[in-house]
């Protein structure tokens, strides 16, 4: 009896110390710690592989409303597949063997057959099963999450390699910021292993021009290269953005070293100079925790400026280096919803400065590193040692069944307007022409050496 008393003891402790560290201030002021509905902090406990069960199973806590609301749910996973740790509640079939279901399995996955009399009376469900209607390179054994007033429309499950000089919906960037030290390249853009990697390096002799049709401008030489893959048009508004992705380790092995990056899943119009349109989910290099939200809105400017944007800092408690996390922003006409596996972390609604972005833009992720100055992505750019790899797991993108315009039928061009294609091209070999001027004049050209 006393060891079961000790034992007590010592566990009230553990929840009491838990308490503490999840209620602790947090460093940066810019940060906020994520929470669930219930106030709880969202917790990355390990996980124990053999039996598939999180520790804090295993201590016998009541986990369900914990699990959807600060983990995720069937909805932000999906149906099927194997036991991942970085789950906080599984939607496979052995996940009541173990008692780890999330809380929808039952609504979401162990509901009857797509034959079934319910789904007969609801023929047109959202997303499930990948059908003729996804676009992209769906897996179709999958069976996708579904959300209420949006419809599944492209998902790229990167199992195998996209051809990023001819295929019809991506292609890659030859861009470079001002203010940062890559240039990106389609090398740097790899598909391997179910999962499309972008690397940041030093440049080991890559042939570039000094124009970018990406930047429509020249870039001067830039010690690294890193990679961009973005849509060929500006085809998207209106829905739902997801991606599961890691952020790179700052230095190989590491994942708790600080340093400096910028790794991204992003909408973009218009190349800044005539309607500047963006909405952000930027993974930084400041913290294992560190992920920014920005929305940004500008017509006839090439400078940034803060009256133009709105961004807000988050802290994770996962570690964003150390294990794939789901990111997400639901664009809307009167407002922009973010969330991070399957809990919504900030919401920006219509009527204020800036005003929410109202045209199509191009689908972008990519890896950059800011210049020597650092001055965002992380101040320890010292710290920084190379190669370092973002990894992205998934995309996905929901249509809102509100949008009437875009995409265009089949993810074609068909009927975007002049002002849609305005300076859109991104490479010297993505067989677009630049069109339109820039400031009243041509801008730079370049050239295909395939």
């Amino acid at each position: 009896m006393a060891r079961m008393a000790v034992l007590l003891l010592l566990l009230s402790l553990m929840s009491a110390v838990a308490l503490l560290v999840c209620a602790s201030p947090v460093e940066d002021a810019q940060h906020e710690m994520m929470q669930d509905e219930g106030g709880r902090c969202l917790k990355d406990d390990d996980a124990e592989e053999d039996a598939g069960l999180s520790l804090r199973q295993l201590r016998g806590e009541q986990t369900s409303t914990m699990l959807v609301k600060g983990w995720g749910s069937c909805a932000a996973y999906g149906c099927g597949g194997h036991y991942d740790r970085n789950h906080g509640c599984q939607c496979n079939d052995h996940c009541k063997r173990y008692g780890n279901c999330c809380d929808d399995y039952e609504q979401r996955c162990a509901a009857p057959s797509p034959a079934s009399a319910e789904q007969a009376a609801n023929p047109a469900p959202h997303g499930g099963p990948a059908g003729s209607s996804v676009h992209g390179h769906p897996d179709p054994q999958k069976s996708y999450p579904t959300y209420p007033g949006f419809t599944l429309t492209l998902v790229e499950e990167f199992d195998s390699p996209l051809d990023l000089d001819s295929d019809a919906i991506w292609t890659w960037s030859d861009g470079g910021l001002s203010e940062g030290q890559v240039r990106f390249v389609k090398e740097q853009i790899q598909f391997r292993d179910g999962k499309m990697t972008i690397t940041a390096q030093p440049d080991p002799g890559f042939e570039t021009q000094t124009c970018s049709a990406a930047e429509v401008g020249e870039v001067g030489p830039k010690p690294l290269v890193s990679g961009e893959i973005r849509t060929r048009h500006n085809l998207f508004r209106y829905g739902r953005y997801e991606v599961r992705m890691k952020a790179p380790e700052v230095q190989p092995g590491n994942s708790q070293t600080n340093g400096n990056f910028i790794s991204t899943m992003f909408v973009y119009r218009d190349a800044k100079f005539k309607h500047w349109r963006e909405i952000d989910i930027e993974v930084t290099g400041d913290s294992p925790h560190s992920v920014t939200t920005n929305m940004l809105s500008a017509d006839n400017t090439d400078q940034w400026s803060p009256r133009i944007a709105k961004a807000k800092g988050l802290r994770l408690n996962q570690n964003a280096r150390a294990v794939f996390n789901t990111y997400a922003f639901e664009w809307l006409p009167d407002s922009v919803s973010w969330f991070v596996n399957g809990v919504m972390v900030r919401k920006e609604q219509g009527g204020h400065n800036p005003p929410i972005p109202d045209l199509s833009a191009k689908i972008m992720m990519n890896l950059w590193i800011f210049g020597p100055l650092a001055n965002f992505g992380g101040k320890a750019i010292h710290n920084n040692r190379y190669p370092m790899t973002a990894e992205y797991d998934w995309f996905r993108f929901y249509k809102w069944d509100g949008e009437t315009t875009y995409p265009c039928p089949g993810l074609s061009d068909s009927c975007l307007t002049s002002d849609d294609k305005y300076l859109s091209k991104h490479n010297p070999c993505d067989g677009q022409s630049q069109q339109g001027l820039l400031h009243g004049k041509t801008p730079c050209s370049t050239s295909c050496h395939r």
